[in-house]
């Protein structure tokens, strides 16, 4: 039985984001409380002085691995609880995510990893259904059937036409997997690619499709510069090969492109 000690948010910094304190605050704000770390490869004055303020540790990466695989391997490597949520600085957290993370790791006997479903965060405006959300949804459904979650073609079947995942809403279970984890050869898809590996494993993928945190789009962002410069459609197919016959991965990714545009800011 996890509690929240076996629990810890990491949150990975880049330089400095004015998002930085609101993601701190919806940490230290969770209705059951848990550890909060944050590491960084570009240290700074205003990330030093925040992790003072909401009593961080934080730790500088500097290994010869950086980039967003780089930075997601290492925090994995800083946590010491069972459990392990990489933060975004861009995000936010619903009070209930560690709450409600640990009662349904709790249910099943055998967990690979736990997500909940999300929200978008554009400007102020948060943003609970938009055609991306909805095509996101659908392919998630047949993680409901939760005596199915644990086989191998559902776990693929799920992954198999894009990735329906978002990435800081996942809570690793840690001994599940050896390190480093995360693929750094990817500059946007090393989250597909990491579900993809763990799909391969045995243990369930836990899924609560409530939106219990927000993930703000904005022009900044990672995702919609790699989007931007076409080299997300490239990863995109090379992840789909994985799953298909090279024509039809082309022929998914052709859609699946029109619909990673809803990425970009109304």
């Amino acid at each position: 039985m996890y509690t929240s000690n076996d629990h810890c948010f990491v949150i990975c910094a880049y330089k400095d984001s004015p998002y930085l304190e609101d993601c701190m605050r919806s940490l230290k704000n969770q209705s059951v409380t848990s550890r909060v770390l944050l590491v960084t490869s570009t240290p700074s004055h205003t990330i030093e002085h925040l992790c003072s303020q909401y009593d961080i540790p934080f730790y500088i990466n500097t290994t010869d691995s950086h980039g967003i695989g780089g930075d997601w391997n290492f925090a994995l490597s800083r946590a010491t609880t069972q459990l392990v949520t990489i933060a975004h600085q861009d995000d936010v957290y619903k009070p209930r995510y560690v709450e409600e993370m640990l009662a349904h790791i709790n249910a099943v006997t055998d967990p690979l990893l736990y997500f909940s479903g999300y929200a978008e965060l554009r400007g102020t405006t948060e943003v609970c259904d938009n055609r991306l959300l909805g095509i996101k949804r659908l392919m998630l459904m047949p993680l409901q059937l939760r005596p199915l979650a644990h086989l191998k073609l559902i776990k693929r079947l799920i992954l198999a036409f894009g990735n329906p995942i978002c990435c800081p809403a996942v809570t690793y279970v840690m001994h599940k997997f050896t390190r480093p984890l995360f693929e750094t050869s990817y500059g946007s898809n090393l989250d597909w690619q990491t579900w993809e590996f763990l799909s391969r494993k045995q243990g369930t993928f836990v899924y609560n499709p409530k939106p219990l945190m927000c993930h703000r789009i904005h022009e900044g962002s990672e995702t919609s510069r790699l989007i931007e410069n076409n080299k997300r459609e490239q990863e995109d197919l090379s992840m789909l090969k994985r799953f298909w016959p090279t024509c039809i991965a082309r022929a998914i990714n052709k859609l699946y492109a029109r619909g990673q545009q809803s990425n970009k800011n109304s």
